[in-house]
């Protein structure tokens, strides 16, 4: 080894080290630095040991490993592991190939594994908001590239040999499709699609949010991506049904700058389409004959060779290089069995979309992708990003029909949530709050700094007050500062009762509450 191959090394060592000791002090830091780097770093770059390591597996490992901590386990964690086990078991029989198992563990099972981690540190405000800012720069450097015809990507180093795939433009209808990091159109398209879910989701301003989905559509439009378009309106119509706590206000504004949009973008997507002709067609024609290859999945195993068979008259050989079909691609890879128990997974969070007030946007995310699963292999970092998404939906937080958290969060270790709170303990204003037993039918009234003053959490005693009944849940509601028109009373109303169930999804500790709040907090303005 020369002297600059070992001074790239231990550089590498260093800043590995010193990510880990981030990651393990800072939960939110190793979620920025996570989500920064599933956006805006391609899969060519990477360090190879024993195989190439992209750099999102390699952040993806190290969040997992310094933010493991034990959670409550559900039916779609049992499927997801017999899914893992099946892998590694057959790669052992030598019934699929290293890359499958390898694919199959790292950029599937791990993604999943972080996104059922990752609210056990942090709240979901905080990672909702992340995904939806980090997901708008994204669109945002996505319309420049539309506009300069650079994609500032393919400027990086080629690290790995996966650039000489992912690394080529491509053209349609006289334009060059836009796909940022993430190495092809189809994938910008999902990942902004699933993201628009996070949008609506945030406590921004409904001009914000409306603005945000603006710049997240037109980024998608440029993508000339039939399945991103097709899986925005899908997400964004299942948001604005499914998502709780959204006002009216927002459901009719999404609703209407929609519609306007439609009529200025299916024009101009059907001329690009019309102008791409043959190219166009010839793609959704490719994927329908795909179906072919079901004759050649086994039970269990991989497929074997297949690329010189011919049946009936078609010659399967064709499609040995590129099978876009995520479903059909697993099923190849590993057997019928193993493919049956990831679409048990897409099942169970798709179901929870339509139980009234279960739904969340990571699983409306999910769902609104099952179409591009028969359509598209689960490439580059939009894998990644949906298994990551299928975890999250499965963690998020269970709710009672009344919106109270029914499943406990586990302990929050976060500096940085802590010095937050601090923060904000004065930026809040006097406010007044209410604590009614309805059984009881008395009220405490305390007056403090913030929305919540210095309260303890339920369950602490408070030195200075008389007994606190807990065998009865309890209805938070705060005073209201100032008069609202009446027709906006509902929606005020609303927007406060999601803060305090938002406020219930928080992990607990068993530190003194000072003040929490912030922006993770604060209602959508009526």
């Amino acid at each position: 080894m020369n002297v600059s191959a070992l001074l790239l090394a231990l550089t590498a060592v260093g800043i590995l080290i010193l990510l880990a000791v981030v990651f393990r002090v800072s939960a939110r830091s190793a979620f920025i630095v996570w989500t920064l780097t599933l956006f805006f770093v391609p899969v060519w770059i990477g360090v190879n040991l024993g195989f190439f390591w992209a750099a999102v597996t390699g952040i993806t490992l190290l969040a997992v490993v310094t933010g493991w901590r034990s959670v409550s386990l559900a039916p779609a964690d049992a499927l997801v592991a017999a899914f893992a086990l099946l892998a590694l078991i057959l790669f052992g029989l030598r019934m699929v190939p290293l890359s499958s198992a390898v694919i199959a563990v790292l950029e599937w099972v791990l993604p999943y594994v972080w996104g059922r981690l990752v609210l056990a540190r942090l709240p979901t405000a905080f990672v909702t908001r992340i995904i939806a800012a980090v997901a708008t720069a994204a669109a945002v450097i996505a319309i420049l590239e539309f506009a300069s015809g650079t994609n500032v990507f393919l400027l990086l180093p080629a690290m790995g040999a996966s650039f000489e795939e992912w690394g080529r433009l491509q053209p349609r209808g006289g334009f060059i499709r836009v796909e940022g990091a993430f190495g092809h159109s189809i994938a910008l398209g999902a990942a902004l699609a699933m993201s628009s879910a996070f949008v609506l989701a945030t406590r921004w301003t409904l001009t914000a949010k409306l603005l945000s989905l603006a710049v997240i559509s037109a980024a998608t439009v440029v993508t000339f991506s039939r399945l991103g378009l097709l899986t925005l309106v899908l997400t964004v119509a299942l948001s604005v049904v499914t998502l709780p706590g959204l006002t009216r206000r927002t459901r009719g504004a999404v609703i209407a700058v929609g519609a306007i949009a439609a009529l200025v973008v299916v024009p101009f997507v059907g001329g690009v389409f019309l102008e791409a002709g043959d190219e166009a067609s010839g793609s959704a024609d490719y994927r329908s004959s795909l179906w072919m290859l079901l004759s050649q999945v086994q039970i269990i195993g991989s497929a074997g060779d297949w690329a010189g068979l011919t049946v009936g008259g078609t010659y399967l050989g064709q499609y040995a290089d590129s099978i876009d079909n995520a479903l059909l691609v697993i099923a190849l890879r590993f057997g019928w069995i193993p493919v049956l128990l990831v679409i048990a997974v897409l099942v169970m969070v798709a179901v929870s979309v339509v139980r009234p007030g279960r739904a969340n946007p990571a699983s409306i995310a999910v769902t609104a992708q099952l179409p591009s699963l028969f359509a598209v292999a689960l490439i580059t970092q939009y894998g990644m990003y949906l298994w990551f998404l299928v975890g999250l939906a499965i963690a998020w937080p269970r709710r009672s029909p009344d919106g109270h958290a029914v499943e406990p969060v586990a302990v929050a270790q976060d500096v940085d949530g802590v010095r937050d709170d601090l923060e904000h303990h004065h930026a809040r204003g006097i406010g007044q709050q209410r604590t009614v037993h309805p059984e009881h039918g008395h009220q405490h009234v305390r007056q403090g700094h913030g929305a919540r003053g210095h309260e303890q959490r339920r369950g602490d005693l408070e030195p200075d007050a008389g007994p606190v009944h807990h065998e009865h849940p309890e209805r938070v509601e705060h005073g209201l500062q100032g008069d609202h028109e009446p027709e906006r009373q509902d929606d005020v109303r609303r927007d406060l009762e999601l803060a305090v169930r938002d406020d219930a999804e928080q992990p607990r500790t068993d530190r003194e509450d000072h003040g929490r709040g912030g922006d993770d907090h604060r209602p959508e303005q009526p």
